[in-house]
Order: structure tokens, then sequence, then C-alpha cells
């Protein structure tokens, strides 16, 4: 299997609509004694207060949200179309019910104070440096709020990308 190399985050490639929107990503936090890991594809990257960030939404009934709120690191791994189906798997299933690491066959790394898994083709740690919850007084398009039709609004995480890993 192909190696991980370190790159600085303004060397990663790939248009991040792609990788976020379309591709999409897996958001894994805890550690080596526990992790629990969801797919994502609404999330952003750019700069804030001088440093290279994500953003990342995650809802509070998420299983996911639990590892983030306890730790400082979490990662995003993004993968190639042939993982598609462990995407797939780990969006419609909760790490409360289900192994999600022995179900999808993926492997994960623990490193960096985080977790993320070998077979992604870019890897971002990540360390927390701010939150925001979504606050529906804030949508200025009413249409927003479709996306909450059970009231579970986000929680905005802005992060610090610390490491980046590509193959």
């Amino acid at each position: 299997m192909q190696k991980f190399q370190e790159i600085q985050p303004g060397e990663i490639t790939g248009n991040p609509f792609t990788l976020i929107g379309k591709d999409w990503m897996l958001v894994t936090a805890g550690d080596a004694g526990k992790f629990n890991t969801m797919t994502a594809s609404w999330g952003g990257v750019g700069v804030l207060w001088n440093k290279k960030v994500v953003f990342t939404f995650i809802r509070p009934q998420r299983y996911t949200y639990e590892f983030i709120e306890k730790g400082e690191v979490f990662t995003l791994s993004f993968f190639d179309e042939a993982h598609r189906d462990a995407l797939q798997f780990c969006g419609a299933h909760s790490g409360r019910d289900v192994d999600k690491v022995q179900a999808t066959g993926l492997t994960p790394v623990f490193s960096d104070g985080g977790v993320y898994f070998e077979e992604a083709k870019l890897v971002l740690v990540c360390r927390k440096l701010a939150y925001q919850d979504m606050d529906p007084a804030g949508f200025i398009d009413p249409s927003l709020e479709k996306n909450y039709a059970a009231g579970d609004y986000h929680r905005m995480y802005a992060a610090e990308i610390v490491k980046a890993y590509q193959k």
C-alpha cells in the first residue's frame, strides 16, 4: 500500500468542493482506546486567525460529537471512489450500534493525537480552536431551515490543520 507523505496544508491538491461535497470525508475523533468516525459532506477549508483551518459541522445527536467534544484533535480522511461503500456505511450506521472498522475493513492509524485511516488518500489532522452552535435566528435565507426539520442544529467547529498527509 502506498505510504503517506507529510505535506504543508497549502500544498493540498484537489478541489475542496469535490473533496468534501462530492467525494465526502470521514470525521474521526477519539484515541486508540475508543473512537468513532462518521461520514460528512458539509464543511470547508480556509484561513482564519492567520491559520489554515477547516470548518466541520456535527449534529449533537451524532456519536462522533461526544468524541469531538472530549478531545482536542480530530481528523478528516478523504478517499478514492473505491471506498464509497465504506463511506456510505459509516454515514448510515451509528458507532453506538456497530463496529464500523470491522464492518468496513478500514485500517485505523493512531498518530498525532488522533485516528485516521490507512486507505485514505488525504488526511488532515485538526486541532480545535473554536465552536459555534448554529442558530436559526441568524439565517438570512429562510430556506436553510428545511435542513433542520427536527430542530437538530449543527455545532460548527473551526480547527487548525496541524498536519496534512497525502498519498
